[in-house]
């Protein structure tokens, strides 16, 4: 079994509650050894000595009868004190504190937790010469993690920044877009393109490209001058045969010949490319830019560039046939690349390879390949005796990342334990650009095409107490920006603290997952408030520097923490925020020299949204289908009364759709 490498990260702390005891256990050792050296004198100078034996010394010879031996000798040897009967304290509460006060004192994490809860929002810093970062300050570079006041209180289904623009999807499902790229004149984020019920959202070089509840995909334009000036859409309304132009201008980008029941799940751009994941494993690729089309293989499509491209409009999405019959599991993409992961745990690379992104070596016939390639995983696990899985792809700027499950087999003339078969180790591997660090290897390369593994987080282990099983910690989400990274963790998180009766000491604390930065810091995008770049994953401090300082108990008593702090990402749960009960969790997003940190809403359909999905499927059937009236008659009283956001839909597939 490899050794436990718990890297640069502490994740001992998954044992929350003894980690504090352990920390007051040392604390009371030292107290307790100082207490017993109190009772042993200290050794006199030699002056002192020759002083005392001539005036205490004669004094005790000549008054020895009348004083008894006793006495003499009680001052030339004291006896040794009694033994000491040691015994470990139980751990007690600050005195005047009650228990959610205590555990606010003695846990930085469990405080971050509670108020990202308590006070949701948005926090960003790095570059902000396009007014992104920081909407209401002219300041060039925000150091360290900063509020946007507009997002405070607000949960977020999804949100992204680029330098000149940031764009955000509401927890209504609305866009919202601001910064210079969007418009000089408003600094607040505005809202655009609204009523479609929007889950995720990515950024091109100019445009926004969202995803509808429903699997449509909108690209709208990043600038609130081409939105006013553009061609409106035609809308259709719920009201049969009636419809309206659209307030703002977009586009919607349909793949062609999709199943009754698929619809697109996911989408990744890249500076001039997107990739369109379906329910059925298919990938589309469409040109995401209205500045450039692109020509660096990224579309997947052998041959595919502006002169040779078929006729309609120039964003239309095309199938990569190359991929039909791998079902594709992910997807992700760089700045002029692309990856897909099937089910099997194959990566397929293609676009540019200047930099080794694709994960193999460019070659001197070119610098990109423009059909998808199969990378040789299997080669990095040569001859170590074990199996490798991709679980995970993650791209961004000129890096791919990628984690593997690499479980213990065993091989002919090798000597495996039978209890080791099967074990699985965490591994993260990364190619591309590393001259900023961005590789997380800590090395600083130029080309990196063999991708290279992240030892920091690779082969680590955490103890599951729940469980009482030794686990490999995972990366639960990685996200890439252009020249610099962030790893949330999936180590062991607890949110239950003071829920139960079993979690009601005033000592079981909350603590979430870790996450991690590197690379490159120009911008102080890291966000620990230097400029150097790193090379290797760090930490960085709290968000909210008030978890730093005191904790005020009653009548003003309180203490100062003496542990090192860090941020903590907190995990998904059901909370209660402005009196409802929601599903919540933070994230953090990377950005071109920006890196934000949000709460965000699982994206849960409505009535509404649900009638929504359901007329726009309806404008997208065949000429032969329509409604039954009746669907409608029944529809709109369920709107006003139910709020349950299943019921609807188990009864809307159960109403028969008639022919003509």
């Amino acid at each position: 079994m490899p050794p436990f490498n718990p890297g640069p990260r502490a994740f001992l702390e998954t044992c929350h509650a003894c980690r504090s005891s352990a920390f007051q256990r040392s604390y009371r050792f030292q107290r307790r050894q100082l207490s017993s050296q109190s009772h042993i004198r200290r050794k006199p100078q030699p002056f002192v000595l020759f002083a005392c034996f001539l005036g205490v010394g004669g004094l005790g010879i000549a008054t020895y009868n009348y004083y008894d031996y006793p006495i003499f000798t009680s001052v030339l040897a004291e006896a040794p004190p009694a033994p000491v009967d040691v015994k470990i304290e139980k751990t007690k509460k600050r005195k005047g504190l009650s228990k959610e006060e205590n555990r606010e004192n003695i846990s930085s994490q469990h405080l971050q937790v509670k108020r990202s809860w308590e006070n949701p929002g948005v926090y960003a810093w790095g570059s902000n010469s396009g007014r992104v970062v920081a909407p209401d300050s002219d300041e060039q570079i925000i150091r360290t993690p900063r509020r946007i006041s507009f997002f405070d209180g607000q949960l977020l289904r999804d949100i992204k920044l680029d330098r000149n623009f940031g764009a955000a999807i509401t927890e209504n499902g609305d866009l919202l877009q601001w910064g210079n790229g969007f418009s000089t004149d408003v600094r607040q984020p505005t809202a655009t393109l609204t009523g479609k019920n929007l889950k995720s959202l990515t950024i091109s070089r100019d445009r926004v490209l969202a995803l509808g509840l429903d699997g449509t995909v909108y690209s709208v334009p990043g600038a609130k001058e081409d939105q006013e000036k553009g061609k409106k859409v035609s809308e259709s309304s719920w009201i049969p045969f009636l419809s309206y132009n659209s307030t703002i201008s977009y586009r919607r980008l349909r793949p062609q010949n999709l199943a009754w029941n698929e619809k697109v799940r996911s989408i990744a751009s890249g500076a001039e490319h997107l990739l369109i994941l379906t329910s059925a494993g298919r990938l589309f690729t469409a040109a995401s830019s209205s500045e450039e089309f692109p020509a660096r293989g990224q579309l997947g499509i052998p041959g595919l560039v502006w002169t040779t491209r078929p006729a309609g409009p120039y964003d239309q999405p095309h199938e990569v046939s190359t991929l039909r019959g791998f079902e594709i599991a992910a997807i992700a993409a760089g700045d002029y690349h692309s990856l897909a992961l099937d089910r099997e745990g194959r990566v397929f690379a293609f676009g540019d390879n200047s930099s080794g992104q694709l994960g193999f070596d460019p070659t001197n016939e070119s610098t990109y390949v423009d059909a998808p390639s199969l990378i040789p995983i299997q080669q990095l696990y040569t001859n170590t005796g074990l199996s490798p899985t991709v679980k995970q792809i993650f791209a961004g700027g000129n890096n791919s990342f990628f984690t593997i499950d690499a479980a213990t087999i065993a091989r002919p003339g090798s000597d495996v334990k039978p209890s080791t078969l099967g074990r699985i180790t965490a591994d993260t591997w990364s190619s591309g650009q590393g001259i900023l660090g961005t590789l997380g290897n800590g090395r600083w390369t130029h080309v990196q095409g063999t991708p290279t593994k992240l030892k920091t987080l690779s082969n680590l282990f955490e103890y599951d107490e729940t469980n009482n099983t030794v686990v490999p910690i995972r990366l639960r989400s990685l996200s890439v920006g252009s020249t610099h990274a962030a790893a949330i963790m999936d180590n062991v998180t607890h949110v239950q603290a003071g829920t139960s009766k079993v979690t009601d000491s005033e000592n079981d604390t909350n603590w979430g997952a870790d996450v991690v930065w590197w690379g490159g810091n120009e911008y102080f995008q890291i966000g620990n408030g230097r400029r150097n770049n790193l090379s290797v994953p760090g930490y960085i401090a709290p968000l909210d520097s008030g978890s730093e300082g005191l904790v005020e108990g009653k009548g003003g008593k309180g203490g100062k923490r003496k542990e090192e702090h860090r941020f903590q990402i907190t995990p998904r749960h059901a909370v209660s925020v402005g009196g409802r009960k929601v599903s919540v969790e933070q994230r953090v997003e990377c950005g071109k020299m920006a890196s934000r940190c949000y709460i965000a809403i699982a994206a849960i359909p409505n009535i509404t949204s649900l009638l929504l999905i359901f007329t726009s499927a309806y404008t997208l059937m065949e000429p032969g289908m329509f409604l039954t009236r009746k669907l409608y008659q029944l529809l709109m009283p369920l709107n006003k009364c139910i709020r349950h956001p299943f019921l609807p839909f188990l009864f809307i597939i159960q109403i028969p759709v008639k022919e003509r």
